[in-house]
Order: structure tokens, then C-alpha cells, then sequence
């Protein structure tokens, strides 16, 4: 539940009216519920895949909702305790970025926020390009979920959510796990998010370089350039096809699969030191790329290379002392997305 900036995308969208409905809102709840929430990190892009392909990792944050009609019919009584990344940073109370999400989804909707109890232990790091944001907007629908009578449909869910994160290749698997294709729809006339899930090759393995360091995803985005040259476009749609290929079928491609021509070297100024890992990651034969927006490093490989590769990322810190710094984590692909447990 690590949601820090103020942007939420482009709210919900066309479909769904932001703020609260012309007529009076109802309580979501007439009983006291309480569960748990479970999202995993993500990485996305994967190299030419730029704002399509993304995947799950088996790294995640955990909140506790505890939900009962509000008391007072004007205003919701809510308390967030946070602890683990964002601890003593992010808000304690209704204007949490994740509960003011929560209260937009459910007023369209109909329906008022109720009285909320919130503990959130964030592991996923911020501002690595990690997917918090991804996660915590994952969480925020996934509680509009239970709250509302009825619940969300699994379309529903993806469509508020991506329009609040403004691309789906972090939230589709956040939201349902494994690797996933996700696009804008161009045949209609309103924003409509599609996603495809992959089947992961059973050998696949991702060795994240987590760095010390930060990177804000606006200005990550700021360096791309408005257009790039007709060469570079149709090698990165070859190298991002075959990418689905070496995903599902064949991690021994995932070298040249990985090869980037639209947003890694336009970056490189914002993180050189995650670029000069890269570099020395694929002279040695790894699937090395940008994960997200940066500053983390994500390594594609299989699992007996696992290991050579996060030897490699400390090998390359332990080489070059200095303020920025790198851990290895050596993570399986998380097959499930956002899961919730009723807690009784």
C-alpha cells in the first residue's frame, strides 16, 4: 500500500462517474467484515515491451481492513497504520492516497465510505520501479471489492484500475499475476484496457538488483523523445515478439529478446549507475533490463542461472564502493495477483 504521488491516472474513466453521484449515497455495509489483502511487486516493460508486458513477483505487501457502518452519518471515521516502507511518511487517516481511491470507486458507485480500520506492512521499495503504485492501486479496488454489495466485476477491476495508474502493465499482474500483454484498445470510443496473460515458461526466474537509490517515474519519462526513427520501432517490435516467445517457450532467447530501442538509453543520464549494471550484466550473458521506470535492475533467466546472476549484481556493487548501492534478490514468478482472505 505504497502509494506516494498524488497522480491517479485518469480517474475512472468515461464509464465511471468521479466523485460523489447526484443522489444520496448509501452504506456499503450493514455489518462489520474484516480481511486481508496480499499484492505482489511487479516488473514492467521487461526491455522493448514499453508500457505492454509485465510480470508478478513473489514479493509482497500485506494490509488488514477492518470495515463497519459509519457511526457518524457525515463524516467516516478512519485510522491507517503503516509500517515497513512509507513508514512515518505516508498519511494515517482518510487522506491516504489508497482510501481517498477507495472512497472515489465506491461514490460512483452509490456508496459512502464506511468507518475503516487500516494496517498496512509495505515491503515492496518505493520508487524503483517496482510497481508500488501499481500495487496500491490494486489494493485500493480489490477493498472497493469487498465493500461493495456485489462486489466488482473482473473487467470492472481492471478497467478503474488501469485508468487510475494510466497503463495496465503493472497493474494487470498485480491485479491477477503471471506475465502478462496489456493495450489500449483502439476500436472504441472510450478508454477500454485489454490484457492477455502469458503462460510462464516453468523454468523462468527473475534476479532483481535493488538499488539503494531512487528514481520519481515522471522524470524517468521526461527524458523520452517525442518520436524515435523507423529502424529502432521495427527492431523493438521484433525483439518485443520474440520476448513472448522466450517468456513461454524458450528463456534461451531471452538475451537478444531483451534488446531495448525505445526508452533505456534515453534514460540512461536519469540512472548510470543501474545502466553501467545493465551493461555488465548482458556482456556476461544475462537478460539484464530496466525494471519500470528504475532505478532497479530486473535479470530474465532460468533456474539453475539464477544464482550466477545474483552473484553478479553483488560482485558488481562489491567493485564499484560508493553511496549507490545494489542487493540481489532472487525471486520466482508470482502466479496469483491480488489475494484476499476473510478474516472472521
Amino acid at each position: 500500500m505504497g502509494l506516494q504521488t498524488g497522480r491517479l491516472g485518469q480517474g475512472l474513466g468515461p464509464s465511471a462517474a468521479v466523485g460523489a453521484p447526484a443522489q444520496k449515497l448509501h452504506a456499503p455495509i450493514s455489518a462489520e467484515t474484516h480481511f486481508r489483502l496480499r499484492v505482489p511487486a511487479t516488473s514492467a516493460n521487461l526491455g522493448p515491451g514499453y508500457d505492454t508486458l509485465g510480470l508478478a513477483l513473489e514479493w509482497r505487501d500485506e494490509i488488514q481492513v477492518s470495515a463497519r457502518p459509519r457511526r457518524d452519518p457525515e463524516q467516516p471515521e478512519v485510522g491507517v497504520v503503516v509500517t515497513g516502507e512509507g513508514a512515518g511518511d505516508l498519511p494515517a487517516d482518510a487522506s491516504h492516497l489508497v482510501i481517498t481511491a477507495v472512497e472515489r470507486i465506491l461514490a460512483a458507485k452509490g456508496y459512502h465510505l464506511p468507518d475503516l480500520d487500516v494496517r498496512a506492512h509495505n515491503t515492496i521499495p518505493h520508487s524503483r520501479g517496482l510497481g508500488s503504485s501499481a500495487a496500491a492501486i490494486a489494493t485500493a479496488v480489490k477493498t472497493a471489492d469487498q465493500l461493495l454489495p456485489g462486489g466488482l466485476s473482473d473487467d470492472e477491476q481492471l478497467q478503474i484500475g488501469s485508468r487510475m495508474e494510466g497503463h495496465p502493465d503493472n497493474y494487470a499482474p498485480a491485479l491477477r499475476g503471471g506475465a502478462a500483454v496489456s493495450w489500449l484498445a483502439s476500436h472504441t470510443s472510450e478508454l477500454v484496457f485489454r490484457t492477455a496473460p502469458l503462460q510462464v515458461h516453468s523454468q523462468l526466474r527473475c534476479v532483481l538488483a535493488v538499488p539503494s537509490f531512487t528514481q520519481s517515474t515522471q522524470a524517468a519519462r521526461d527524458l523520452l523523445p517525442g518520436s524515435v526513427p523507423h529502424e529502432q520501432a521495427a527492431k523493438n517490435s521484433s525483439r518485443a515478439a520474440l520476448l513472448v516467445h522466450a517468456i513461454t517457450a524458450n528463456p534461451r532467447l531471452l538475451l537478444d529478446a531483451t534488446e531495448d530501442y525505445l526508452h533505456q538509453e534515453y534514460r540512461r543520464q536519469a540512472f548510470p549507475q543501474s545502466m553501467a549494471l545493465v551493461d555488465e550484466l548482458r556482456a556476461e550473458g544475462f537478460a539484464a533490463v530496466i525494471s519500470g521506470a528504475g532505478p532497479a535492475v530486473t535479470v530474465l533467466t532460468d533456474e539453475a542461472h539464477a544464482p550466477e546472476a545474483a552473484a553478479s549484481i553483488q560482485a558488481f556493487t562489491s567493485q564499484h564502493p560508493g553511496r549507490e548501492t545494489f542487493a540481489a534478490s532472487n525471486l520466482p514468478i508470482a502466479h496469483t495477483g491480488a489475494i484476499v482472505e476473510s478474516l472472521r
